[in-house]
């Protein structure tokens, strides 16, 4: 058995085998490094995640099956779209007579023709109904009643 076995392991397939092992721990702490990497960009704990990818093959499966699906930085530009348009929607109202979209300045409704602002008579802004004094010029809105201060008792 030693000497078929000598004869295989000549010094060459020696190098070989040297070699391959070589590659194998290389790509063995690749992979470490890769999926400790991988989980401190995607905001999880990398420690964690780097002690279990030590586990060979199985520690790096498991990481890729539950690891975090975006990286930190797309998540927080996530939620800055969603921020983004969220105030873009703050803009926009509904009328209140048939729910028509409509933009916060809109005096009439373009579906229905509801009144949905008072105008200002001096500076023509869009006033809403419950105002008594347009906030841009400080003139009294032409709808409201003039108010008498009430006499003490």
């Amino acid at each position: 058995m030693k000497e078929l076995t000598a004869q295989f392991l000549t010094p060459e397939v020696q190098g070989v085998l040297a070699f391959m092992v070589f590659l194998l721990v290389v790509l063995y702490v690749l992979v470490v490094v890769w999926t400790a990497r991988d989980a401190y960009l995607r905001g999880a704990r990398w420690q964690v995640w780097a002690v279990v990818s030590l586990v060979p093959v199985v520690g790096v499966i498991a990481y890729v099956l539950l690891r975090p699906p975006l990286y930190e930085v797309d998540r927080q530009e996530q939620e800055l779209e969603v921020a983004l348009k969220r105030r873009e929607l703050m803009n926009f109202g509904e009328c209140a007579n048939c729910g028509y979209p409509v933009h916060a300045d809109y005096i009439l409704c373009p579906h229905c023709h509801a009144r949905l602002k008072n105008l200002c008579p001096h500076c023509h802004h869009a006033l809403d109904p419950e105002w008594t004094v347009c906030p841009y010029c400080g003139a009294p809105a032409a709808h409201a009643a003039v108010r008498e201060p009430a006499p003490r008792a």
